[in-house]
C-alpha cells in the first residue's frame, strides 16, 4: 500500500480493478487486479492486489493481504462431469439455458468476514465460511470452517493456533465495538490503539 497517498471517505479502486454490483465504505482501497463482486465491503478495510471476491460480507477494518480469495466456488463432484458447461450452458448452445438454481445454491452460501480481521497472503475463504471479528488467517491457509472472533488459524485445511485475547476480552471487545466510532473518535484514541495493552485499551475507553 502506498503510504502518500490519502485515503477519502470516497472508496479507493485502483483502474485495473474490476468492482461490480459491489458496496464500498469510507476509507476503502482495492487495489490493482482485484476482481470484487456481489460484494459489500465496510470502512476502512482493504484489499492489496489480485484478491477474488465474490458473494461476500466484509466488516469494518478488514486488513485483506494479496491473492486473497473469498468465497472460491465449487464444482459439482456429484455430477457426470465437473464442467461448467452442465450449469453455463447457455456459453456452448445456442438452446440452452444457465442453470438459475445452481447459482442461487451457490449464493445462499455467503462468506461473511468480520471486523478488524486480517486475511493473509494466498489465504481461501470456501463457500458459507464466517470468519469471526478480530481473527486472524495465515498465509496460504484454506479456511473451510467458521473461525471463532479473536483466533488465529493456519495450514491446509485451516486450524485454529490460538486466541489472540482470553473469551471475556473477546466479549469485552465486541461490546465495545471501537470499529464503529467516528473519524474523530478514532483519531482522538489513535494513540491508545498504539501504546495501550488490549486490556488497558478496555479499561479506558469502556468507560
Amino acid at each position: 500500500m502506498s503510504h502518500h497517498q490519502k485515503l477519502s471517505e470516497t472508496p479507493t479502486v485502483h483502474e485495473t480493478a474490476r468492482v461490480e454490483k459491489s458496496t464500498l465504505g469510507r476509507y476503502t482501497e482495492i487495489a490493482e487486479g482485484c476482481r470484487v463482486t456481489e460484494t459489500v465491503v465496510g470502512d476502512y478495510s482493504y484489499m492489496m492486489e489480485n484478491c477474488m471476491a465474490w458473494c461476500v460480507e466484509i466488516g469494518k477494518f478488514s486488513n485483506i493481504a494479496a491473492y486473497v480469495r473469498m468465497n472460491a466456488t465449487h464444482h459439482p463432484l456429484e455430477r457426470p462431469t465437473l464442467h461448467h458447461f452442465t450449469y453455463r450452458a447457455s456459453d456452448y448452445f445456442d438452446d440452452a439455458e444457465y442453470e438459475t438454481d445452481f447459482f442461487a445454491a451457490r449464493r445462499a452460501k455467503k462468506v461473511r468476514i468480520g471486523h478488524d480481521t486480517w486475511l493473509g497472503h494466498g489465504s481461501t475463504i470456501l463457500p458459507g465460511v464466517t470468519v469471526g471479528d478480530g481473527a486472524a488467517v495465515g498465509s496460504g491457509a484454506v479456511v473451510t470452517k467458521d473461525v471463532a472472533p479473536y483466533t488465529v488459524v493456519a495450514g491446509v485445511p485451516a486450524k485454529p493456533l490460538r486466541e489472540r485475547f482470553d473469551r471475556k476480552t473477546v466479549e469485552r471487545y465486541q461490546a465495545l465495538s471501537w470499529w464503529d466510532w467516528d473519524h474523530v473518535r478514532l483519531r482522538a484514541a489513535l494513540d491508545d490503539f498504539r501504546h495501550l495493552s488490549a486490556e488497558a485499551f478496555l479499561e479506558k475507553h469502556e468507560r
